[in-house]
């Protein structure tokens, strides 16, 4: 079993929303932590995406100088070239 380093902080959380977590058995830590891991994924694909723009949009052009190279296999309806 692999065991993840946890690391003590300090939140303010709004008071009535910690009230009715604690009145509804809700894990607040389990909940930020979720959240948090959430934030970061996101944060890190937005960054992805900006970071790599500039391929992409040199990929579209080539695309759409050239032609997709898979064309004629992608632009068959389902239950087409896929299932030979």
């Amino acid at each position: 079993m692999v065991s993840i380093a946890k690391r003590k902080t300090f939140l303010t959380l709004d008071a009535e929303a910690l009230d009715w977590a604690k009145a509804l058995d809700i894990n607040v830590s389990a909940v930020a932590e979720a959240a948090l891991k959430n934030a970061v994924t996101n944060a890190r694909r937005r960054q992805w995406l900006q970071q790599n723009a500039e391929a992409f949009a040199a990929q579209a052009a080539w695309h759409d100088r050239n032609g997709h190279p898979l064309a004629d296999i992608i632009s068959f309806p389902v239950g087409g070239s896929w299932d030979a």
